[in-house]
């Protein structure tokens, strides 16, 4: 009997572990084997074994193939869950694009490490048919900043003397500090100061009184002629006014390249677009003017709810329904732009600003020094947003008291620095701490929303080319702006000297 119970535990231990039952009997004397288990010899007496021992070995290798096994099934699970969650967030299906959540942490961290595949273009979730989008009624309210109230007049001088009138004001730096302190009702800075220039026509004035619902655009110094917008439904084109904002320049090119219709009462169309005159540019700069209808949006149009902005060299491709249902609906959003294709730190962009020579070197450096020196940090997946740098050629926005503040607050910022806005965006979101939400929406997506248009000309200015603050002294001296940027050459109250920048790792070619 002893002998069949030996025969098979044998079998499993040779299987195991080589020859374990040899080499235990050949290190034993005979004297031991004899000994008997209750003799104190072990479990491994006289070669008995107990009679379950080959169902325990069974059993645990069992166990550990079954831990194995549900590892790999829990693991291949996860995966699929994963995998599941990027398609859906890249599929063009309005049930699909529903479960997905770009703004989630873990959709985040596979987007920053790569697992989400980089598209140009890609499918915009939107509802099929703009008839059956159902508006909202009512507005969005804010649960910290109520209401808002703006700065018309600066302050005398210490000597009574009146200021010289610019449209942003003489802002000091005591002022710019406390207008990102939040409190239910705040008065700010947000350009439009008594006689500062950007002047609408009267006829203007009355008919955008009527615009709830607005798609805005702009052509500055003759850059562009109007695009016609693309797929806009019937509903749309009742609903929104299509509102491009020129200077007195663009609108002579415009009328001498393309079509200009003037209605009974002295509306200028052309097109779907209404064209609304800015008299008397608030600034030197080009660029720095087409910020005033792309920021301040809610000032130029204030009784719009709703605002789409599209800068003027595109031509929107998507119905504006569709575009407000998706962004700004859908999440209950108030606030939604897109991210930069190459850049989410405001450092790497200012680099590449630099770079393709889009505004003074040492001018861009001062500005990031300002913003580092105050607790900008680079980006990092640590972060609560996205990216700190947007792809700021198409804004959506519903103008509650919040986005209102965010757009004012950004707009003082381009209007003291550089008038490179993607600088500042991030800039202004990190001040106000997170109490600013909003929707940074894939840039596979933005492409998708427009056919981009090339410039008429390119746009080349002095200052462009400046490498040196010592250029801008002497006959130099003519290249600063007289209007804007005046931060740049006001003394700041803090020591930028010891500032060093953070190294940038060029990622990419594009600026």
């Amino acid at each position: 009997m002893e002998s069949d119970v030996q025969r098979p535990v044998s079998l499993l231990l040779n299987r195991r572990g080589g020859d374990y039952r040899s080499d235990f009997h050949n290190n034993q004397t005979p004297s031991n084997n004899s000994k008997d288990v209750e003799g104190g010899g072990g479990s491994f007496s006289s070669g008995k074994w107990p009679s379950d021992y080959p169902m325990k070995i069974i059993w645990k290798r069992g166990f550990v193939r079954l831990v194995l096994v549900a590892g790999i099934l829990w693991m291949l699970l996860i995966l699929a869950v994963l995998s599941f969650h990027v398609w859906s967030c890249q599929s063009s299906s309005v049930f699909f694009s529903v479960i997905c959540n770009k703004e989630s942490k873990v959709y985040n961290f596979l987007n920053t490490w790569g697992f989400v595949p980089e598209q140009h273009r890609c499918p915009i979730p939107v509802v099929g048919n703009p008839e059956r989008i159902v508006i909202p009624e009512g507005r969005t309210h804010d649960q910290i900043v109520k209401n808002i109230s703006y700065v018309m007049e600066d302050e005398p001088l210490k000597d009574g003397s009146q200021s010289s009138q610019l449209f942003g004001g003489h802002q000091s730096w005591k002022q710019r500090e406390k207008s990102f302190n939040l409190s239910s009702s705040m008065k700010v800075h947000c350009g439009f100061m008594h006689n500062g220039g950007a002047d609408m026509d009267l006829v203007d004035i009355e008919y955008v009184k009527n615009c709830r619902f607005v798609v805005a655009s702009g052509i500055f110094d003759g850059y562009d002629v109007p695009h016609q917008p693309s797929n806009i439904s019937d509903r749309s084109k009742k609903l929104f006014c299509f509102l491009m904002v020129v200077d007195e320049i663009s609108l002579d090119f415009i009328k001498a390249n393309v079509t200009v219709r003037e209605d009974h009462n002295r509306g200028q169309w052309v097109g779907i677009w209404r064209l609304i005159l800015l008299k008397h540019s608030p600034y030197d700069e080009p660029r720095r003017n087409g910020k005033v209808p792309k920021i301040l949006t809610h000032r130029l149009f204030p009784q719009a709810q709703y605002s789409i902005w599209i800068d003027g060299k595109m031509e929107l491709l998507v119905d504006p329904l569709q575009i407000l249902e998706r962004y700004l609906w859908r999440g209950k959003n108030t606030f939604a732009i897109a991210q930069h294709k190459h850049h989410r730190s405001i450092y790497e962009e200012a680099d590449a600003n630099k770079r393709r020579k889009r505004y003074a070197r040492p001018l861009i450096d001062l500005h990031m020094k300002i913003y580092y020196y105050e607790g900008m940090e680079s980006w990092s997946p640590k972060k609560s947003s996205v990216s700190d740098v947007p792809e700021g050629a198409i804004i959506i926005r519903e103008h509650t008291a919040m986005s209102n503040l965010f757009s004012c607050l950004w707009f003082n910022e381009v209007n003291l620095f550089t008038p490179r806005d993607q600088l500042s965006f991030g800039y202004v979101v990190y001040r106000l701490g997170g109490a600013f939400r909003f929707f940074m929406f894939p840039n596979c997506e933005y492409n998708s929303l427009f056919v981009l248009h090339p410039h008429t000309r390119e746009h080349s200015s002095k200052v462009e080319w400046v490498k040196s603050l010592s250029e801008f002294k002497g006959n130099g001296s003519s290249m600063k702006e007289s209007r804007g940027g005046l931060g740049l050459w006001t003394p700041y109250p803090g020591d930028l000297n010891s500032v060093a920048l953070p190294k940038v790792v060029r990622a990419s070619k594009a600026g």
